[in-house]
Order: C-alpha cells, then sequence, then structure tokens
C-alpha cells in the first residue's frame, strides 16, 4: 500500500470494520428450508488477517457472499464501517462493494480484452467521480505486486501467479475497508501459492483487513485467527501462533 493509506490503517488498527449480529441466511429449496447461516455474530476488526475455513456447506462461501454484499441476509444485522448493510438496495450495495470491498477469486476473473493496466482500474469504471489520480494509483500498485514491467500484457499472456498478483492489485485500487479472498490459491502450484500468501502476510503487516476463505489448513494458519464454520453457526475460534507471528 502507498505510505499514507498504511499511516490511516494503522491509525484505524482495532476499530470494528465489520459487525454480525444474529445474521440468517435461509434458502427454500422446494418445501425445504436450509439455514446456511445460522444465528451468526461476530466482528472483524480494521487491521485483522483472518481465514475462514469449514467443510462443504458449512456456511463459509455464504458468509463471503453476504460480507462482499454479493448477497444479504434473512434476518439480522450486518454493519460495514458503522454503515447498516442488510437493508440497502441493490444500487447501495453496489456502491458499498465499490467504495470498502476488494475482491480476490480463485479464478482471477480478470477481463481478457483488458491489460493489465486496465483490469487494475476496473473497479474505479463504476465510480461516478473516479480519482484523479487512478492511473497513477494502478501504475503504483502493477509495481507493489511485482508486475510494473507488464502493464500492457493482456491476462492470456500471463501466468496463473501473474494473473493472480493483478487481481490483488485489482482489489487494493479503491483501498477497501476490507480485503476479502475467495481460495485465493486454489489454482496455483505451491510454489505460485506461497508467493501470493507472502504478498498477503505484507499486506497485513502494513494495516490490510484480510478474510481468507479456505480449505486448505496450511493456509488458514497463515493467517492471524481462524473462524471455523460448520451448519451456518461458529464451531470453533483459534488464534494460530504461526499466523501472530508473521
Amino acid at each position: 500500500m502507498p505510505t499514507k493509506e498504511a499511516a490511516q490503517a494503522r491509525d484505524r488498527a482495532g476499530e470494528p470494520v465489520v459487525e454480525l449480529t444474529d445474521v440468517e441466511r435461509v434458502y427454500r429449496m422446494g418445501n425445504n428450508e436450509v439455514r446456511a447461516l445460522d444465528g451468526l455474530t461476530f466482528t472483524f476488526r480494521a487491521g485483522e488477517y483472518w481465514s475462514i475455513m469449514g467443510s462443504s456447506g458449512s456456511g463459509k462461501s455464504t458468509l463471503l457472499n453476504l460480507l462482499g454484499c454479493i448477497d444479504r441476509p434473512s434476518s439480522g444485522s450486518y454493519r460495514i464501517r458503522g454503515t447498516e448493510v442488510a437493508t440497502l438496495d441493490d444500487d447501495e450495495l453496489s456502491e458499498i462493494r465499490g467504495q470498502h470491498i476488494g475482491f480476490v477469486f480463485q479464478s482471477y476473473n480478470l477481463i481478457a480484452q483488458l491489460n493489465v493496466l486496465e483490469n487494475i482500474l476496473v473497479p474505479l469504471f463504476y465510480w461516478d467521480e473516479p480519482p484523479p489520480d487512478a492511473e497513477e494509483r494502478a501504475r503504483m500498485l502493477a509495481e507493489r505486486v511485482g508486475l510494473g514491467g507488464r502493464l500492457e500484457h493482456k491476462p492470456n499472456e500471463l501466468s496463473g501467479g501473474q494473473q493472480q498478483r493483478v487481481a490483488i492489485a485489482r482489489a487494493l485500487v479503491n483501498n477497501p475497508a476490507i480485503l476479502l479472498a475467495d481460495e485465493a490459491t486454489g489454482n496455483l502450484d505451491s510454489k505460485t501459492a506461497q508467493e501470493i500468501l507472502a504478498l498477503f502476510d505484507e499486506l497485513h503487516e502494513e494495516g490490510k483487513t484480510i478474510l481468507l476463505v479456505t480449505h486448505e489448513p496450511s493456509v488458514g494458519r497463515r493467517a492471524e485467527h481462524t473462524l471455523r464454520l460448520s451448519d451456518g453457526r461458529i464451531a470453533e475460534v483459534t488464534h494460530n501462533r504461526e499466523g501472530a507471528s508473521t
């Protein structure tokens, strides 16, 4: 992160970023009711690095979708930096996503027709008034993730690890309150995965708030803390010596 943003992140350390209170997400499948999240109450604070784990069907993907304002709770309260999200309409949710949330996906989700610089800038395309230094910021982030010399390359000209680095830079371009990563190393070889995780470690050290969904215990332990879900409820909270020391 640029030095000014790192300083701002340190100033906010410990403040509530995400507050969930009695959150439920219920899906109806025919006559059946599925409680993907069942009365979840939790607070994620600025500067924390969490892994979110659980078996298939535990609710971790549903939680990530709610945190990312892709979905909304059936009931309960979800606040991000003090703003109640659960009752917002679609346009307001889009605004929250654009201003406060950064996403890193397993499949990168880059736009094939755009080059590295343009892909990094994509989140700002949806702002009513993009910041005047948007391109300069995107170039700085490309340098930050080691791709300053590849700005004109298209995704098909990059390795998987390089594409994921572009995705991380894209996720940071709006200076989000929270960085959400969904199985971010799932498509990478072990060496490249370690490089991406090292980058997350650096971002955490600079004050970024990171929530990383993973099914891999070794990846989960890289985070400071682990939230384990089961049947839509919190089954366990652990504090990882390995993650806390990075």
